[in-house]
């Protein structure tokens, strides 16, 4: 990991001339409300207090992601425009997405990573669904009768390994935006969701829904009464990241003095504490390590893809 003096002197390298003529862009390839949203909100507000650089924060939501993430692959690569780049975009895709027109190594470089939690598996705060074993209980009850919505790929995969672990036929019905998910769910058009621990924190705080399990590996000292899917199947832990890239061809130096900037927001308050009360976990780690960890998290979701037998779309 880059020492304490390095990171310092990278943050004292100036940003691209073009800062002065217009404000840096980080595209969300997901709606508002999520974690991604938050996160990005997070460290653009870290780099503008820090540089005074202007930063905007663009959303850009549909086809899972491909949307924004394409945008950003045809931007100029002057460091003025970056991706949050996802479990979804950058791990899951490349399995999901057939012909999918970008190459998340080849059209990008990583310059920040956020180890991720998990997810929520949640209900209406409402449902009679107390726990999991009730839930596979009635979903067997009522094969193809119960329905659980997404709007991404760390939001599908979740609902598909569910049903490959636990032998039900829970159907999986997709959504442009997170908002119009939880919309049906409150409504009870559907029986359950996943959702990122960002994100759902929000939702259980209005007292909306209730979970009842997360996806981690193990128990999440937040919340040391939510089991883990694995105490029931030990095999089912799913965690991601969340991070940020800018377009292959970037320079070098631009590259580094972005990642300086990103590993810092990390480690600032507030939104160090911000993160970690959301479930992630900031790492300050240079180009090459950030380049291996999105390497091994493509394999790993590309396992569980093939695992829950999804054909790519």
């Amino acid at each position: 990991m880059p020492g304490r003096r390095a990171l310092l002197a990278a943050l004292t390298l100036p940003l691209p001339a073009l800062a002065q003529a217009r404000p840096m862009r980080i595209i969300v390839p997901f709606a508002p409300g999520g974690s991604g949203d938050i996160t990005a909100r997070l460290v653009g507000r870290h780099i503008e207090a820090t540089t005074g650089q202007p930063v905007v924060v663009d959303n850009r939501p549909g086809a899972n992601g491909v949307i924004g993430t394409m945008a950003v692959k045809a931007a100029a690569p002057d460091g003025l425009t970056l991706l949050l780049a996802t479990s979804s975009t950058h791990s899951a895709n490349p399995s999901l997405v057939r012909d999918l027109p970008y190459d998340p190594e080849r059209d990008f470089t990583g310059i920040g990573f956020f180890a991720s939690n998990g997810a929520y598996l949640m209900v209406r705060a409402d449902s009679p669904l107390r726990n999991v074993p009730a839930l596979v209980a009635e979903a067997k009850a009522r094969p193809g009768r119960m329905f659980f919505g997404h709007f991404n790929a760390s939001s599908r995969l979740p609902g598909e390994m569910l049903n490959l672990m636990a032998g039900t036929q829970i159907q999986g019905v997709p959504y442009r935006t997170i908002g119009a998910a939880f919309g049906d769910l409150l409504a009870g058009r559907l029986d359950l969701i996943f959702v990122d621990t960002t994100a759902g924190d929000a939702y259980l705080a209005q007292g909306q829904t209730r979970a009842l399990a997360v996806t981690s590996p193990r128990r999440w000292a937040r919340w040391p009464e939510l089991p883990a899917m694995a105490e029931t199947w030990p095999d089912y832990h799913l965690t991601g990241f969340l991070g940020l890239a800018v377009p292959a061809g970037t320079p070098r130096p631009v590259a580094e003095r972005l990642n300086a900037l990103v590993n810092e927001a990390g480690q600032a308050e507030p939104a160090r504490s911000k993160m970690r009360e959301f479930g992630l976990d900031p790492q300050v780690l240079d180009l090459e390590q950030i380049a291996a960890l999105l390497r091994t998290e493509r394999e790993k979701w590309s396992r569980f893809v093939r695992l829950a037998g999804i054909e790519p779309e």
